[in-house]
């Protein structure tokens, strides 16, 4: 028990910023993806003795995805009452251009399901492949998706900045 301890705190400790960082983009606002991203890493802490190490960052994607995409569907977030407020509130990645805010803003307007499958094929860096593996949905499905998010992020942005957002898939 000590040991699947160890090795979970020792992912938690290199990946939450990560995760914190993935759910931020997918949902616009640093503390629900503080709770998205808490939320996934409980969920994989029961499951831990199931994972296995070389796959502990696809299955993290899939949960994070799942718990962000759970969380639109109810159409409300679920509030806990903690008996102690954190230390320290949580800060934005400062160091991304100046252009993020402008582009995280458009992307508020992206459908959350094409958002995951925007933030998982360009922020993660994802491929196609596994993409349609974390969303549990075929390649076809990951592809249409990209091209509505991409058309719907572009005129997002356009409204949001009145300029024009150059973005290009390969492959």
């Amino acid at each position: 028990m000590a040991q699947r301890d160890e090795s979970f705190a020792e992912f938690f400790t290199s990946r939450f910023d990560s995760a914190r960082r993935t759910a931020h983009a997918l949902c616009g606002n640093w503390l629900e993806a503080e709770e998205i991203a808490q939320s996934a890493f409980v969920s994989m802490y029961g499951r831990w003795n199931k994972v296995r190490i070389d796959s502990a960052d696809a299955y993290l994607h899939t949960v994070l995805t799942r718990t962000f995409l759970d969380t639109k569907r109810r159409g409300r977030r679920r509030e806990q009452v903690v008996a102690d407020p954190p230390d320290q509130a949580v800060q934005p990645d400062l160091s991304a251009s100046e252009d993020r805010p402008s582009l995280l803003a458009a992307l508020q307007e992206v459908p959350p399901r094409q958002r995951a499958v925007l933030v998982l094929r360009f922020v993660r860096d994802l491929s196609v492949e596994e993409v349609a593996e974390t969303l549990g949905c075929t390649t076809g499905t990951v592809k249409s998706q990209t091209a509505r998010g991409l058309a719907t992020l572009r005129k997002a942005y356009g409204a949001v900045t009145g300029d024009v957002l150059l973005l290009q898939v390969a492959g």
